[in-house]
């Protein structure tokens, strides 16, 4: 891969040498982790190219939570920046969000290591959640909502115009499945949106990588994650529901998430009961059912 002239030259060096490849000494092995560091790139190139996630002069802002899909993300984004035909900017941050005993300087020192410009931003999360929410509440939705407004607020003052979150394949696939069954609607996670102010527009480049290869990475990478449940709350249960259906399926039938998740590029709004997307009135006369 070419260097690119752009990046820093500590964080040039980085991402040369970011595949696991470089850290194991049996040949077996290196050969597993680069065949696994290949397989994710390649999905994250394909996704990036399919919805049009990144142009010329792109400053995208890269949400680093300091969870092993924000690690591969960053990487990720990283390793293509240096071979991308195109010149983009890249620059993690992280929301403190105040929660106790969270070992923040644990992702701000990996930070440091990679070399590029980054920010590490402490905002009043968990108290605004303690002050608005009764006892019992759990904190997941309120607090979700607190550390993308305060993202997309630092995204505009540093004038990025774009912000990158981690989530993949199996998130996507588990919102499909939580407002398929307890909101009646047929919606997931899109790879590209706008914000509701339309001035920022939100990517997900991990969104053809399944989570189980994310975790193989992360394990072979070291990364230094930070905990989980400080809040006290943990996953969010009807969430981690659809997770486990989701991996059992992985067990039983092995195929079947990637196929539902094919379903969502394949949709067909005449074998619908939408009349918002089929004049289903208009039939007599076309357009003709497909």
């Amino acid at each position: 891969m070419q260097n690119d002239k752009n990046l820093p030259e500590q964080a040039d060096a980085y991402a040369r040498n970011v595949s696991p490849y470089f850290n194991i000494e049996d040949k077996q092995e290196k050969y597993k982790a680069d065949k696994l560091f290949k397989r994710l790139r390649r999905k994250v190139g394909h996704a990036i190219g399919d919805y049009g996630m990144i142009e010329e002069g792109d400053k995208i802002l890269v949400c680093m939570s300091g969870g092993k899909d924000s690690y591969v993300l960053l990487d990720m984004m990283l390793s293509l920046k240096r071979s991308a035909p195109i010149d983009f900017t890249l620059i993690p941050v992280h929301i403190d969000s105040g929660f106790p005993n969270a070992p923040e300087h644990l992702l701000e020192d990996h930070l440091k290591k990679v070399g590029l410009e980054y920010h590490m931003l402490k905002r009043p999360v968990y108290e605004i959640c303690k002050e608005k929410l009764e006892d019992g509440v759990p904190y997941c939705s309120l607090c979700s909502r607190l550390r993308r407004g305060f993202l997309y607020s630092f995204a505009r003052e540093i004038g990025a115009n774009k912000v990158a979150l981690g989530h993949h394949k199996d998130d996507c696939l588990s919102t499909f499945f939580l407002n398929l069954f307890y909101s009646g609607m047929m919606k997931a996670m899109p790879p590209v949106l706008r914000n509701d102010k339309d001035d920022l527009t939100v990517i997900r480049p991990l969104i053809y990588c399944r989570e189980r290869d994310l975790i193989a990475l992360s394990k072979l990478k070291e990364y230094p994650l930070l905990p989980k449940g400080l809040c006290g709350w943990g996953e969010d249960q009807q969430r981690a529901n659809m997770n486990r259906m989701i991996k059992q399926w992985d067990k039983e039938y092995p195929k079947r998430a990637d196929i539902v998740f094919k379903s969502l590029k394949n949709v067909a709004p005449s074998h619908l009961l939408d009349r918002e997307l089929f004049d289903f009135t208009k039939i007599s006369n076309g357009p003709k059912v497909k």
